[in-house]
């Protein structure tokens, strides 16, 4: 089998692992957060929390994959992450209150980030030159699931109930996720050679590599993204004293509770607006340019640079939000939802390959789990848990809400374009931009 063959098949078994827990995340709570109001007695604040307990469970162990799969490799990794999410959805069948069901939303966001970051750092590793299209792949699939899921788990709930449903999903998310990860592996672990960008001890890649990634895209200031990567590959701590990475993290903060919060909060206005079961189309139009921006998004990044294709769809999403609580038609708003959710898989697909752009690929897994940390934890609380709280407190209320979600971008937009190539001077030391 060849180089090329075997990296591909590595990126299909990213892309059926990642689709379940993708699925669970964006399209499971939207769908059930109305039983789980009836059923707990609760209201949209506390089933916005549910996704704050995902996003935690994200922010709590995205940061120790990183470091494990270093150790351990990709492909265990994975299969921890099938069976984690397949046994917490079966035991979310029998919760006697919305508490369970956040340790379930916690479990499930923790699951996957055993195939999210190994998925996304192995692509990677496989096609070099081509990150930006190899990640944005995988992203695909782990977004797209909830477009492709939600309609089908409205059908399965109301045909055949909430607990067989649970079973049947959970058998399916343990299967196809141990199948996909034994083929999720990097190409040093599989006697395929470096398909990363091999790092000296003193932070330099190999001439042999550098001749390879001179050919690289050009970033916005001219010079090559391989180019710069030639030059250091950072570790985690060094990464933490500059001031991109703190750009980086308050834009994953930002953005990501901006995204996030159309999770739920789509349904509920799709709801509010007199559009029945049609509210389902604006979940389904998030879901959809969700995934497929992902790929599509990565793609371009390669060709016009990260920055650029970052800052444009933020603030096309601000512009949909600001616009969002003046609509009165289903098909409008699934518009301005489609919009939204383009910019949020773009979050996603692009920021993956500006990490091993500015940092390196080095120490990719552990310096993007920390990053993603501000997702896990201040993501989930200033966009669903937040907009949930207004939204019982002004009595349905949208126009507050969409209005700091679109400042939300806005400040994302500004904060991302200050991510660059930190550098390092004679010494070897990082400097701070």
């Amino acid at each position: 089998m060849t180089r090329t063959r075997r990296g591909l098949l590595a990126v299909v078994g990213s892309c059926v692992a990642i689709f379940w827990p993708g699925a669970m995340i964006f399209g499971y709570p939207g769908v059930m957060a109305a039983y789980w109001q009836e059923t707990f007695g609760v209201g949209q604040a506390a089933t916005g929390s549910v996704l704050f307990f995902m996003l935690a469970g994200v922010g709590t162990f995205m940061f120790f994959v990183g470091q494990w799969q270093e150790r351990t490799g990709a492909r265990p990794m994975v299969a921890i992450s099938a069976v984690v999410c397949g046994l917490a959805l079966l035991a979310a069948s029998h919760a006697p209150s919305i508490h369970f069901i956040y340790v379930w939303a916690f479990l499930t966001g923790a699951s996957s980030c055993f195939i999210y970051l190994p998925g996304v750092t192995v692509v990677q590793r496989w096609f070099v030159k081509r990150r930006g299209l190899a990640s944005g792949t995988v992203n695909l699939f782990f977004g797209i699931g909830g477009a492709i899921m939600a309609p089908v788990f409205t059908n399965l709930f109301s045909t055949i109930g909430y607990e067989p449903m649970n079973l049947r999903l959970a058998l399916l998310i343990g299967g196809t996720g141990i199948l996909g990860a034994t083929f999720v592996e990097s190409p040093e672990r599989t006697g395929y050679g470096g398909g990363s960008t091999p790092v000296a001890e003193n932070g330099s890649t190999t001439p042999a590599v550098r001749q390879v990634l001179s050919e690289g895209e050009k970033g916005d200031d001219g010079r090559t993204t391989s180019t710069l990567m030639q030059d250091y590959s950072l570790t985690a701590k060094e990464s933490l004293r500059t001031r991109s990475f703190w750009f980086l993290w308050l834009t994953w903060a930002l953005q990501g509770a901006a995204g996030v919060a159309m999770v739920t909060l789509s349904m509920s206005f799709g709801r509010a607006r007199g559009f029945g079961e049609s509210a389902a189309l604006l979940l389904t139009a998030f879901n959809l340019t969700n995934g497929l921006s992902r790929i599509l998004s990565g793609f371009l990044s390669d060709i016009i640079g990260r920055h650029r294709t970052l800052v444009a769809t933020f603030l096309a999403a601000a512009c949909a939000y600001f616009v969002l609580p003046h609509v009165d038609t289903i098909g409008t708003a699934a518009v301005l939802g489609a919009i939204i959710g383009f910019s949020y898989g773009t979050l996603f697909a692009v920021s993956a390959p500006l990490v091993s752009d500015s940092f390196g690929l080095k120490h990719f897994g552990v310096i993007f789990g920390l990053a993603f940390t501000a997702f896990g934890y201040l993501s989930g609380l200033l966009g669903p848990s937040l907009s949930g709280f207004i939204l019982d407190v002004t009595e349905g209320n949208f126009l507050p809400v969409f209005i700091y979600l679109g400042v939300f971008c806005i400040l994302s937009a500004f904060f991302i374009r200050l991510v660059v190539p930190p550098r390092r001077d004679r010494s070897g030391l990082v400097g701070s931009s």
